[in-house]
């Protein structure tokens, strides 16, 4: 009932979860939460929270075309910031990659992330 989603254009998995999740049968694609590694180096990008969404968002985008999908596919996100004063560039790094209808958002504040991250976002999206 269920496909592991699993691509080296994104980080691998830190522990025991996959990247992602496609309903077989179904419409839809779970992403785990992503931080910011470099899928090639596994070594976190971007001191700042905006320029770690913008890693997040280019790891996002390699799952989803991955499975299928694409950002346009994505209809929920949730973001998890260390610091809600970074909220701002957050969004301003964030809408650059959804153009016209930005999907659905919750944005949480979080006492820690894994590897001293930011920012960490999960997504989910509707398959075309």
């Amino acid at each position: 009932m269920r496909e592991v989603i699993k691509t080296d254009r994104a980080p691998a998995a830190l522990g025991p979860y996959s990247q992602a999740i496609k309903v077989r049968g179904g419409t839809f694609v779970f992403s785990s939460g992503q931080i910011a590694p470099d899928p090639k180096t596994g070594n976190l990008i971007g001191s700042t929270a905006a320029e770690q969404t913008r890693q997040i968002m280019e790891n996002l985008k390699a799952v989803f075309e991955a499975a299928g999908a694409h950002l346009s596919d994505v209809v929920k996100t949730t973001m998890y910031l260390i610091d809600m004063n970074d909220f701002s560039s957050v969004n301003d790094a964030y809408a650059a990659f959804f153009t016209g209808s930005p999907p659905a958002r919750s944005t949480v504040e979080v006492r820690q992330l894994p590897k001293g991250a930011r920012v960490e976002i999960d997504a989910i999206a509707i398959l075309p």
